[in-house]
């Protein structure tokens, strides 16, 4: 089969655009002149790639999808608007994904589940093995670390960080950084407990899971009153794991102060 038989001849592919041999294109799908995508994408029926989008290999877009495009930023006067996109992702029907501003790019990981209607905005970096679920909104600049999920219409504000591995639960609104390995739920979020189910299924061993444990307690259900900063302190961040959600509940104190 050629590389041309596997675009339909109702879509429209600009000259420009660099297609691996076995990209295949469904029908009315539009994709721009600076668009590259890799071995084994599929570009489905009336799904929309414009701008300047390099995505790696096996990335599926699916119908009324849009990846690339003007930035809905007043700021934004012109030129390119990156998009960068990894290996193995899937974006849903009428998922959006804007480019960057400024010389920045709007960056995606690798096997990210992008579901029906969510927006990433402009300049957002989206780690890896994530999950964004129906609805979800993550305005400009925020930054999702790796294997963190959201439930169906929650939302993410500007300049925001989502730690690794955290939930962020259904109809969640997130106003300030939220730590590592937790789960955070409310309008506006707050962390509410460790997320241990999402540590057991990536396979944490169970004496990390207990250390993290002793962690959490000691930060989020202490009876002393004094301030989070002095308790994290006295933690022992030897564990990697520990460590890292240690920084990340600083990380989330500083910016919140």
């Amino acid at each position: 089969m050629s590389a041309r038989s596997r675009i339909h001849v109702t879509a429209v592919v600009d000259p420009g655009a660099q297609l691996a041999g076995d990209v295949e294109v469904g029908p009315y799908a539009i994709i721009g002149a600076g668009v590259v995508l890799g071995a084994g994408c599929r570009v489905l029926a009336h799904a929309v790639i414009e701008g300047v989008v390099r995505a790696g290999d096996r990335n599926v877009f699916h119908s009324f999808s849009v990846v690339g495009g003007t930035p809905q930023d007043r700021r934004y006067t012109g030129g390119d608007a990156p998009v960068e996109m990894g290996d193995d992702n899937v974006v849903r029907e009428h998922a959006t994904v804007h480019g960057g501003t400024g010389g920045r790019a709007t960056r995606i990981g690798a096997n990210n589940l992008l579901m029906v209607g969510c927006h990433l905005a402009h300049d957002v970096e989206l780690g890896s093995s994530c999950v964004v679920t129906n609805g979800v909104q993550l305005a400009g600049h925020a930054v999702v670390e790796d294997h963190a999920t959201f439930g169906g219409l929650s939302a993410v504000s500007q300049f925001v960080r989502i730690g690794e591995g955290a939930f962020v639960a259904g109809g969640a609104m997130c106003e300030r950084d939220v730590p590592p390995f937790v789960i955070a739920q409310g309008d506006r979020a707050r962390v509410r407990a460790l997320n241990v189910v999402s540590l057991r299924r990536r396979g944490v061993d169970a004496a990390t899971i207990a250390a993290l444990r002793v962690a959490f307690r000691a930060i989020y259900t202490r009876s002393d009153a004094r301030p989070r900063a002095e308790v994290l302190r006295e933690i022992d961040t030897t564990n990697p794991m520990v460590h890292r959600f240690v920084m990340g509940v600083a990380h989330a104190l500083s910016s919140s102060s």
